[in-house]
């Protein structure tokens, strides 16, 4: 007859409840996987089955009752590095739509708007067609598996224990600010070259004041950005590659600094 103790019964569900809190908190943060178009069934089995693969390689702290104040503690610790990891992706893809803001700006397309359901809000159509080339190059370069592997090489970083300081929720505060630097290495070239037309503009009123402007600066603009956009797009690639490099190291540097 087989019996099961208590404790073994406790042990197995830690083993698997706790991987499983960072494996969801993770998926429903994380860009691309984690959208809300994305039907929550296939999170939650995504999720489930990769708990079932990390589980048995992932220790678990031994005599901790994962219903007492320690076990739900670290519960909720395990969701805040899932969600910290997420965030560090999430800042790539979110600053490819600020760039995209900047352009449209400069472009005269700044009341074009389109609400996206992942922010929710708003936002410029530049940046939200800069959101899709984004997530389609992040998908055609595999890093959905890379974002899964980082997750399974957390928990060697990071294993199931209580945390002893929260050092890393200033690493991630910090890692936000990045936000600023990639949108700008994204539109900078197109920035110039709409600096360039303005001023041109400029110097076009003022040898011809009588030139309308607006009916021919406006639509200009437009057009030089739409074609810099053509022009930059498949210099794009070192930026993205470089991104989406730093947002995948900086998941696991979040994760050891919340040690």
């Amino acid at each position: 007859m087989i019996s099961v103790t208590t404790a073994q019964l406790n042990a197995w569900l830690a083993a698997f409840a706790w991987p499983l809190a960072r494996i969801l908190a993770l998926i429903a943060s994380a860009p691309v996987i984690g959208n809300p178009s994305v039907p929550a069934s296939i999170k939650i089995g995504l999720g489930l089955l990769i708990a079932v693969l990390v589980a048995p390689l992932v220790p678990a702290p031994a005599d901790i009752d994962p219903a007492s104040a320690s076990g739900l503690l670290i519960l909720a610790q395990q969701v805040l590095i899932g969600l910290a990891m997420g965030f560090a992706m999430q800042i790539v893809f979110h600053a490819a739509e600020m760039a995209g803001e900047f352009v449209g700006l400069q472009m005269g397309l700044g009341f074009a708007t389109l609400y996206d359901a992942s922010v929710p809000g708003m936002i410029p159509v530049i940046g939200q067609f800069l959101g899709i080339v984004v997530s389609l190059a992040f998908l055609a370069v595999d890093g959905h598996l890379l974002l899964i592997s980082s997750l399974v090489e957390s928990f060697q970083v990071l294993p199931l224990a209580p945390l002893s300081a929260p050092a890393g929720l200033r690493a991630a505060a910090q890692w936000g600010g990045s936000i600023f630097s990639f949108g700008l290495a994204l539109s900078l070239p197109l920035l110039a070259a709409l600096l360039i037309t303005n001023l041109a503009l400029g110097v076009l009123t003022r040898a011809a004041p009588q030139l309308n402007i607006f009916a021919v600066g406006f639509p200009l603009t437009i057009l030089i950005g739409f074609l810099g956009l053509a022009l930059a797009l498949p210099y794009f690639a070192p930026t993205l590659e470089r991104m989406y490099t730093d947002g995948l190291a900086q998941m696991l540097w979040l994760a050891a600094a919340l040690r």
